[in-house]
C-alpha cells in the first residue's frame, strides 16, 4: 500500500471595451449626457490644465483602426504645479484632515462636462440619506450614514434602535472594563482579552481600528479569528492559553448562518468545552434580530447580544455594533470615532465639487481609470498603525464596485483593484516597479502629520528626527512617481486619533458611493461573493456523496478500492472528476481516506478507500 505521506508528493482575456457608462445614480434616471475624454487631435481642451497621457483605446477610429498614441506628459512646470495644488486642495479645519489632487491631471473641460453626473450622484446620495432603496436586487434601505447620526434616520423606530444600541454596548463595553461584568471562573477575577471571531466586513473593520487606535496596554487584549483555516485557529486558541478563561468572545455574523463564522464558533466552543469552562457564560453574539446565531445565544443564554440591521452591509458596519464593541472594550473612544465620521458626512454633502472631499476621490478615480478601471489604486499609508487601511479599503471598494452588470443590466463588468503596503517599507518593495515598470496604477497616500506625541520627538542627527525621514520618503517617492507620469493623490490627517479615523472611514464610504453612481452600478450588493458560497457549497456536497460511495466500497468484504472513474461513477457526477480527484487529494493528506494504489502525479492510477467501515453511515 502507497503510504499517505507520498499520496501529493508531485505536486481568455477580453480587453475592456472603452465606452462611456450608462448614466449613473443609485437609482435610475434619465440619461445625462456624459464627458468624453480628449482625443489627441484636440488640444484646445488641454490649454489651462494638467495634460496627461491619452490611452491608445480613445484613439480608435469608427472603423477600429487605431492611431499613434500621443502621449502628453503631466505639468512640470513648479510653479503651476503650486497654482493648482492651491486651487484644488481641500481642507477641513476641524477634522484636521486635507486632500490634495493636484498630482492627478483632470483637466477644467473634463470636471465641467462632468458636473452634470455629479449632480445627479449627489441627489442620488440624498434620497439614499432619506431611506430610498438603494439596493434595488435585495428591495433595501442602505443606513450606515445614520449610524453616526441618528437623526437623520427615516423614522423615529430606527431612530430609537440605533441610540438604544449604542447606550447598550457602551454600558456593557464599560461594565466589562470595569471587572462589573466577571468571567465565572477566572483567576485574574475580570475579562483581559477579546476573541473576535467572524469574517469579511465583520474582521477588516475591526481588525483596522485596533491596529491604528488600541493603546499599548489596552484595558482587553484583542484576536481575531477571521477564517476556517484549522491551524489559524489552533494557533489563535494557543496564544490564549490559561486565558482563554478570562476571553470574552464576541461571535460576529449578520445571518448567523456564515460558514467560516459557524466553523470558527463551533472551533471555540470545543476548546471551551475542553478546558471545563461554560461559553455562554463569555460568548456575546452580535447579529441580526431572529438568525440563527441570535436564536442560538437566547436559547443558550450567552452573556450579551446585540443587533446587526438589516440596512448596514458587512463592509460599511464598522460603525455599527460590529466595530464599535470591540474598539470600546479595547479602550478606544468610540463616540470620538462617530463624532469623526458625522463631520466628514457633513462636509460630503455639499454639491459643490470643489469643497466635496469624496467627490474628489471620485473625479480623480474616474479619471485615472477611464471610468473602466484601467488602472489599479495602490494605497500606501506613511504611518505603521495604517498598515491595514489598505486591506480594509479593498473590500470597501473592491466589493462594492467590482460588478458584473450596471443598474440597466448591461454586462460592463466594473471594477477598481486596490493594493497596498505601508510607507516607507514599499520603498524596499515594489515601488521600483511603480516608478519604472507598467503604468497601470495611480496611487493614494496616507500623510500623517504628526510624528510623536508633543515631547517625545528628538533630533537623530542635527536638524534631522527619524519623522523626518518618514516624511522625506513620502514627499519623494511622490515626486519621483510624479516625475514619470504616475499621477497620485495625497490625504493627510493631522494625527491618528478616533477621530480622524472616524473620518477617513466616512470619506471612503461615501466616496465609493459617489463613484458607483458615476458608472451605474449597485455598490451595495455582492452576487459574486454569493456565487463563491453557492458554489462552495455544491463542494462539500458532493465531498459527502464521496464519502458515502467509499464507505459503501469500504464495508465490502473484501474491501474494494476504487479508481477516480469509479467514484465519479457511482456519485453519478462524471463530469466533476477533477472535483473528485481534488476532493481525495485533500481527504487523503489528512488521514482521512487511503490509497491503495497510485500517486497524486498520476491521478489516473489511484485506488481509493475509507480504511474502516462506518456501518452506521450506510442507513443514514
Amino acid at each position: 500500500m502507497t503510504s499517505i505521506s507520498g499520496i501529493c508528493s508531485s505536486s481568455r482575456s477580453l480587453k475592456p471595451r472603452l465606452r462611456l457608462a450608462a448614466p449613473a445614480s443609485l437609482l435610475r434616471r434619465d440619461s445625462v449626457s456624459f464627458p468624453v475624454r480628449p482625443r489627441p487631435g484636440d488640444r484646445s481642451l488641454f490649454a489651462a490644465s494638467v495634460a496627461r497621457e491619452v490611452s491608445a483605446e480613445l484613439a480608435k477610429s469608427d472603423g477600429g483602426a487605431v492611431a499613434e498614441e500621443e502621449k502628453k506628459v503631466l505639468e512640470k512646470d513648479p510653479r503651476a504645479l503650486w497654482r493648482r495644488y492651491l486651487d484644488w486642495l481641500y481642507q477641513h479645519k476641524e477634522l484636521g484632515l486635507y486632500l490634495d489632487v493636484s498630482r492627478v491631471g483632470f483637466t477644467d473641460e473634463f470636471v465641467a462636462e462632468m458636473e452634470p453626473r455629479f449632480q445627479a450622484a449627489f441627489k442620488a446620495m440624498e434620497e439614499l440619506e432619506k431611506g430610498a432603496i438603494a439596493n434595488p436586487d435585495e428591495g433595501r434601505m442602505v443606513g450606515h450614514y445614520w449610524l453616526r447620526d441618528p437623526k437623520r434616520a427615516p423614522n423615529s423606530f430606527l431612530r430609537v434602535q440605533i441610540e438604544n444600541t449604542l447606550e447598550a454596548l457602551l454600558k456593557f463595553s464599560g461594565d466589562v472594563v470595569s471587572g462589573k461584568i466577571k468571567p465565572p471562573s477566572s483567576p485574574a477575577g475580570r475579562f483581559t482579552q477579546v476573541l473576535s471571531v467572524g469574517i469579511g466586513g465583520s474582521a477588516l473593520g475591526p481588525q483596522f481600528v485596533a491596529e491604528a487606535l488600541a493603546p499599548d496596554v489596552p484595558p482587553l487584549k484583542i484576536r481575531f479569528i477571521d477564517n476556517t483555516d484549522p491551524a489559524g485557529i489552533d494557533h489563535q486558541i494557543a496564544q490564549l492559553g490559561d486565558e482563554l478563561a478570562s476571553t470574552l468572545v464576541i461571535v460576529i455574523s449578520k445571518s448567523g448562518g456564515t460558514p467560516e463564522t459557524r466553523n470558527g464558533l463551533l472551533e471555540v466552543q470545543k476548546a471551551f468545552r475542553e478546558a471545563g469552562l461554560s461559553f455562554a457564560k463569555q460568548g456575546v453574539a452580535i447579529t441580526q434580530e431572529n438568525s440563527l446565531l441570535d436564536n442560538t445565544a437566547r436559547i443558550e443564554g450567552w452573556l450579551a447580544r446585540f443587533p446587526m440591521f438589516d440596512w448596514v452591509g458587512g463592509r460599511t458596519s464598522e460603525m455599527s455594533a460590529v466595530g464599535l464593541l470591540p474598539a470600546a472594550l479595547q479602550g478606544i473612544d468610540i463616540k470620538e470615532m462617530l463624532a469623526g465620521g458625522k463631520l466628514m458626512d457633513e462636509a460630503n454633502r455639499t454639491t459643490v465639487l470643489k469643497n466635496n472631499p469624496a467627490a474628489l476621490l471620485a473625479l480623480c478615480w474616474y479619471w485615472a481609470t477611464d471610468g473602466l478601471g484601467s488602472k489599479d489604486m495602490v494605497v500606501l499609508p506613511y504611518k505603521d498603525s495604517l498598515l491595514l487601511f489598505s486591506r480594509y479599503l479593498q473590500q470597501l471598494v473592491m466589493e462594492s464596485i467590482g460588478k458584473e452588470f450596471d443598474l440597466d443590466g448591461n454586462r460592463v463588468n466594473q471594477g477598481l483593484t486596490v493594493y497596498g503596503n505601508k510607507g516607507s517599507t514599499d520603498q524596499h518593495a515594489y515601488i521600483q516597479q511603480l516608478r519604472d515598470g507598467v503604468h497601470n496604477f495611480f496611487v493614494t497616500f496616507i500623510e500623517v502629520l504628526r510624528d510623536r506625541p508633543p515631547g517625545h520627538d528628538w533630533e537623530l542627527e542635527p536638524g534631522v528626527t527619524c519623522g523626518d525621514y518618514l516624511f522625506g520618503m513620502l514627499q519623494g517617492t511622490r515626486s519621483a512617481l510624479y516625475s514619470n507620469d504616475r499621477e497620485s493623490i495625497t490625504v493627510s490627517v493631522e494625527e491618528v486619533t478616533p477621530r480622524s479615523v472616524g473620518a477617513l472611514i466616512a470619506l471612503y464610504e461615501r466616496a465609493v458611493g459617489i463613484y458607483a453612481s458615476l458608472v451605474n452600478i449597485n455598490a451595495y450588493h455582492q452576487p459574486g461573493v454569493e456565487a463563491g458560497k453557492k458554489a462552495a457549497g455544491e463542494v462539500l456536497a458532493l465531498q459527502k456523496r464521496v464519502l458515502q460511495v467509499l464507505n459503501e466500497a469500504s464495508c465490502k468484504e473484501p474491501v474494494e478500492p476504487l479508481t477516480l472513474e469509479e467514484v465519479a461513477d457511482r456519485c453519478h457526477s462524471l463530469d466533476d472528476i477533477e472535483m473528485i480527484y481534488k476532493i481525495i487529494a485533500h481527504m487523503a493528506a489528512n488521514d482521512r481516506v487511503l490509497i491503495a494504489e497510485g500517486s497524486c502525479g498520476s491521478p489516473r492510477s489511484i485506488k481509493v478507500f475509507l480504511g474502516e467501515c462506518n456501518v452506521d453511515a450506510l442507513y443514514s
